[in-house]
């Protein structure tokens, strides 16, 4: 009979057991750094090759699409 017993408020692992066994335990690391300081999000679900990130002020977010791209900078953007 195996008995495996995680006590996660202890950080205890015991593990009754005839036979030699391995058990990992692993868990989860602190979160990296936000995107933004502030909190702001990207959105890239449209991205493509060359997708210049810009900001839009409406939705408070970052974008990277397919509509701003560094070709249609060259191409067509006003400076």
């Amino acid at each position: 009979m195996t008995t495996v017993n995680i006590t996660t408020t202890k950080n205890t692992v015991t593990v009754n057991e005839g036979d030699a066994t391995v058990v990992t335990v692993a868990t989860q690391g602190p979160q990296g750094p936000a995107f933004a300081s502030t909190g702001t999000s990207l959105n890239d679900s449209n991205k493509v090759d060359g997708s210049v990130v810009f900001f839009d002020s409406s939705s408070g977010t970052f974008i990277a699409d397919s509509t701003t791209t560094k070709l249609t900078l060259v191409n067509g953007g006003n400076f």
